[in-house]
């Protein structure tokens, strides 16, 4: 003979977590209906259904919820390559703080999974052929891409792509097109 089935006991163990905690509707969306949350209160009659060679319950997958935690995890993977990129083109530690939420630490740890030099310090200011430079090839790419002076996603896009064709750290280059946007100067 084989021993209670594992299914079983899994949906009655948080079945009781949930019971315990308050979540009534979260165990109602197991399937459990008013009598069984009852039945639930006496332990015998948990006792019975944790330890039933047989499966009473089946598992459903709910594949609207399953999409969305998929989606999150290629979010995920973008989210983090965009770090790594950043961390690659001279974004400054606190830039990534600042959009991505990071830690110094984490900050630190993904340069040594890169193999990025550590830097101390900031980054020299633009000369002013550089600055000449940035101003006219950011200027045109805003304009042509349509980028709201407040969309910092598409902004910072743009500056890591300004950054890794001019060869310029990329928080200067933030640094700089910030600079220009509170001078009122676009």
């Amino acid at each position: 003979m084989s021993g209670p089935h594992p299914l079983n006991q899994a949906v009655i163990a948080q079945a009781l977590h949930d019971l315990r905690n308050g979540q009534l509707r979260r165990c109602r969306s197991m399937g459990f209906g008013d009598s069984d949350l009852d039945a639930l209160k006496h332990p015998e009659m948990v006792s019975l259904l944790a330890n039933a060679r047989v499966s009473w319950c089946t598992v459903q997958v709910n594949r609207e919820v399953l999409q969305r935690l998929l989606r999150q995890a290629d979010d995920i993977e973008a989210e983090i390559a965009t770090i790594d990129r950043m961390l690659r083109v001279g974004a400054s530690t606190e830039m990534i703080t600042r959009y991505f939420g990071l830690t110094h630490q984490e900050i630190a740890l993904r340069r040594d999974i890169l193999g990025l030099p550590k830097r101390r310090g900031r980054h020299p200011v633009l000369t002013e052929e550089q600055d000449v430079t940035l101003w006219q090839q950011w200027r045109p790419a805003l304009r042509q891409r349509d980028i709201a002076l407040n969309d910092d996603k598409a902004m910072l896009g743009l500056a890591m792509e300004l950054a890794e064709s001019l060869d310029l750290p990329m928080s200067v280059i933030w640094a700089t097109i910030r600079s220009w946007v509170d001078q009122g100067l676009v």
